[in-house]
């Protein structure tokens, strides 16, 4: 995928990435809201299991991710996402037919290896299309799209789930992410290079541990992600479970916990194709894209401490999902600074594949320690603890905006 032109906005190359990577995506949201309530139909024992094999995915992505960055530089786009569909077919079917604590961790680690070459190929791309002026938009147009596979796979996996069990929705959706290898071929054109080859001789000599600007920004992309995609994600139905039981009352109907789980999932998925490219395009401007970053963290810090409150029931579903667009916000505001200090200091390579490092890193380290904290602390202890370290961010993002307004 080759630009056409520096003046205009292209979409083309973004949505074409983002829609394949939400196909792929199905399976792998689907047991985030299905594993933590069906553990013993996958022949687990313990929800320490499930903290680990939802976190597993990530950490073996800590020592892969150089070394997908450096094929990157010897493979092209298309080669990439094959051996991204063909991952994701085959383990997204595995959650069905293997049984048991080590053939799923295995599994797992086959979908981690996918998702770093979908990731990595989509920042890449994004650096490839967007200027300065459009990262942000192209940064939400993408977090977008590819979170509509999570609105399919935690909505619709979490209800299939519920009445047929894990092993038919795992076969179901494993056959839909197979229908994108035809089309891999036909809208990734080939290419005779390698996808970032032309940018490993500018960065050869970049050192990030010169930059403090740079890992400042890279630390804040990890704490998001060990929050939002970390302990969030993984814990939401938990949440559900012991605020309100295993089976909630809604309009005169019950609704098991995973699926109340998927359906709040859900909507964020639906919207944030929606807000996230326009939380983008809000900190493309002259203004920056602190303030709204600074206002994200100081709401989504009082939402966490709310969640343990015994409030209503809609009132405390209404903070839920205001957590739910912070989530959004936060999340691309984040890929945007990365991807305007990648551009910034001339390293595509260097600075994208260790923000993508940082974000399994605290991806990783979210369930576990959710889990853990939840288990052996408090049952809201992981919720606390969120509330926190975003507390701690609003400070630390004040402080790095006062200071950028300095220079000026």
């Amino acid at each position: 995928m080759q630009p056409e032109t520096l003046q205009t906005f292209h979409k083309k190359p973004i949505v074409i990435i983002a829609l394949l990577t939400a196909v792929c995506l199905v399976g792998d949201s689907m047991l985030y809201v299905v594993l933590p309530t069906h553990f013993e139909e996958a022949g687990l024992t313990s929800l320490w299991q499930v903290g680990i094999l939802l976190s597993i995915n990530r950490l073996i992505r800590l020592p892969l991710n150089p070394l997908i960055g450096w094929l990157y530089t010897k493979i092209s786009a298309r080669t990439g996402v094959l051996i991204a569909v063909l991952l994701a077919f085959l383990t997204t079917l595995s959650y069905g037919l293997l049984h048991g604590f080590i053939a799923l961790l295995i599994a797992r680690c086959f979908w981690g290896i996918a998702w770093g070459f979908l990731r990595l190929g989509a920042y890449f791309t994004i650096l490839e299309y967007a200027t300065d002026t459009t990262r942000g938009k192209s940064m939400g147009l993408y977090n977008g799209l590819y979170r509509l596979g999570s609105l399919v796979g935690m909505l619709v996996g979490g209800f299939l789930a519920d009445i047929y069990g894990l092993l038919p929705t795992s076969i179901i959706f494993s056959l839909v992410t197979l229908c994108c290898l035809p089309i891999v071929f036909i809208v990734i054109k080939p290419t005779h290079q390698g996808m970032v080859s032309e940018h490993v001789e500018s960065e050869r000599h970049f050192s990030l541990w010169k930059h403090r600007n740079v890992l400042s920004v890279l630390g804040v992309g990890m704490f998001f992600a060990l929050i939002y995609q970390g302990i969030v994600t993984s814990t939401l139905s938990y949440l559900i479970e012991i605020h309100n039981g295993s089976v909630v009352l809604i309009f005169g109907c019950f609704i098991g916990a995973s699926s109340l789980a998927g359906i709040l999932q859900a909507i964020r998925w639906g919207f944030e194709p929606f807000l996230a490219p326009l939380f983008g395009s809000l900190t493309d401007g002259n203004v920056g894209r602190y303030p709204l970053l600074l206002i994200s963290t100081v709401l989504a810090s009082i939402s966490f401490a709310l969640v343990s409150f015994d409030l209503p029931f809609w009132i405390w579903i209404g903070i839920l999902l205001l957590l739910q667009a912070t989530a959004t916000s936060l999340t691309t505001i984040a890929d945007a600074l990365a991807a305007d200090t990648a551009s910034n200091n001339g390293a595509r390579i260097k600075i994208m594949t260790t923000y993508s490092l940082l974000i399994d890193f605290g991806a990783a380290l979210g369930p576990m320690l959710a889990y853990g904290m939840n288990q052996f602390l408090h049952p809201y202890a992981s919720f606390w603890f969120a509330s926190l370290i975003l507390l701690g961010t609003t400070w630390v993002c004040a402080n790095s905006w006062y200071k950028q307004k300095r220079s000026l």
